[in-house]
């Protein structure tokens, strides 16, 4: 028997104060989300740049052990602050937990922008230790993003939920969208100082706050759930979730999922250079058709088969889209190493070189092998847009209303891990063999052996 909890609404359904908040932390989270994706492309670019002035040109292991942890800080900060920040805001609210939130990023976007701009012949040292707080508080501010799903459950009933949610995948996708465009025209106006990068995240991360201390109202109901009495630092909750059979099996495969996702996710500027023979600047569009295709799932598609389907039903399409996309980019790595491309059919005619405007000429030797890479990104994409916000909105449906912020932080700090380790094992694969061909097998097979939990999860325990 499924073993979901109904959770009343805070406010009366459809209500103007309702409608407002879930707008309101809609537009957070894409400001936020932009500061996001403005930084993440540039970040090991540069970042090794630093490591190789501190260190005086290390090996290889060293310099990407240093850049590989700066990037895996900020996920590491979510994996340990997401339960707590939404454990807090279940007793306290979830409106000064997100401003709270949004005030951090600020400031750590902001030292991210003073230390990207510190000479590197210089102060290199100074500027990756810089770097790395700015990074760690990046990610307890960003930890609070359980609490904008908190807000979303607050809002809408059960049946509605998925749709809640889906909001919130949206609103990841218009920023993962504009914010490597963002960060490319920051580039364009401020050229040689990337601390315009930072500083553009602080400001549109100022710009949220600004707004949510405007408009954001509290939707935590205290009356209808009281809070638990219990301690700050209180591990009750992750085990009552992994132990609960209703919400543990669709945490573990929402954690494995992202595990394979995040394993072929993290080689996508390799595949593109070794591949493809894109130039760095060129992932600046790569990273933006994920994020349109992203956005435009979660937005259009996802919703109106929410309509029609259950969340396991849509977790099963996701999981199987996910498998088969990342395949396919195992097929485009594969041929590139094999075949001979000039002679592989388009999928639709193309020029050998395609002008997209700011003097950046796309060059497009093996046109095909970007076509192929373009439909099997949005395969894997459009999977991972069904199965994140149905996984959330049964997570959040089968919890107790009480426990609501900390149980949605116990997944979202398994999506950070899974993002920790993800990359290690994708990387670590990548470079394994000369076809580069491991990763993306591991990561489609772990995805589509999730398949065989999904009646499991259908039945709640």
């Amino acid at each position: 028997m499924s073993q979901e909890v109904t959770s009343p609404p805070a406010m009366p359904p459809h209500s103007p104060t309702q409608r407002g908040s879930l707008a309101i932390v809609f537009l957070v989270v894409v400001i936020d989300l932009l500061g996001f994706g403005i930084v993440l492309p540039l970040l090991p670019v540069f970042a090794s740049e630093y490591v190789t002035e501190a260190f005086g040109t290390p090996k290889a292991g060293l310099g990407g052990l240093i850049v590989g942890l700066l990037m895996a800080s900020f996920s590491a900060m979510q994996f340990l602050f997401a339960p707590l920040w939404g454990r807090v805001s279940d007793r306290v609210g979830r409106r000064p937990i997100l401003l709270l939130g949004l005030a951090g990023s600020v400031v750590f976007y902001a030292l991210f922008g003073y230390a990207s701009d510190l000479d590197p012949k210089t102060h290199a040292t100074t500027a990756l230790v810089l770097l790395f707080v700015a990074r760690i508080g990046a990610g307890i501010a960003g930890a609070t993003i359980s609490t904008a799903q908190a807000v979303i459950a607050d809002c809408t009933p059960p049946e509605k939920r998925k749709h809640g949610m889906a909001m919130i995948g949206m609103a990841f996708g218009i920023g993962f969208t504009f914010g490597p465009l963002v960060g490319f025209a920051a580039l364009l106006w401020a050229p040689g100082h990337h601390g315009a990068i930072g500083y553009t995240a602080a400001g549109l991360s100022a710009l949220a706050l600004a707004l949510g201390v405007v408009l954001l109202r509290e939707t935590r109901d205290f009356a209808a759930a009281p809070p638990l009495q219990r301690k700050w630092l209180d591990t009750t909750g992750l085990r009552h979730a992994l132990a609960s059979p209703a919400v543990g099996p669709v945490v573990l495969t929402f954690f494995l999922a992202s595990v394979g996702f995040s394993s072929f996710e993290v080689t996508l500027a390799l595949q593109n250079q070794d591949a493809l023979g894109l130039k760095e600047r060129d992932n600046f569009l790569i990273f933006a058709y994920v994020g349109f295709v992203l956005a435009l799932t979660q937005g259009l598609f996802y919703r109106r088969a929410a309509k029609k389907l259950a969340e396991p039903a849509l977790m099963t399409i996701g999981l199987i889209c996910m498998g088969l996309g990342v395949l396919s980019l195992g097929g485009v790595t594969w041929l590139s190493f094999t075949a001979d491309t000039a002679s592989l059919p388009r999928i639709i005619p193309l020029p050998e070189a395609l002008n997209l405007g700011f003097d950046l000429m796309l060059p497009l030797p093996s046109s095909a092998l970007l076509q192929y890479q373009l439909v099997g990104l949005a395969v894997a994409v459009i999977g991972f847009a069904f199965l994140t916000p149905s996984a959330q909105a049964l997570v959040s449906r089968r919890s107790d209303p009480a426990r609501q912020g900390e149980v949605l932080g116990v997944n979202q700090s398994a999506s950070a891990m899974a993002r920790i380790l993800g990359p290690v094992i994708g990387l670590t694969l990548y470079k394994a063999t000369e076809a580069h061909l491991l990763p993306y097998l591991f990561g489609a097979a772990i995805l589509l052996l999730m398949l065989p939990l999904m009646p499991r999860i259908r039945r709640g325990g």
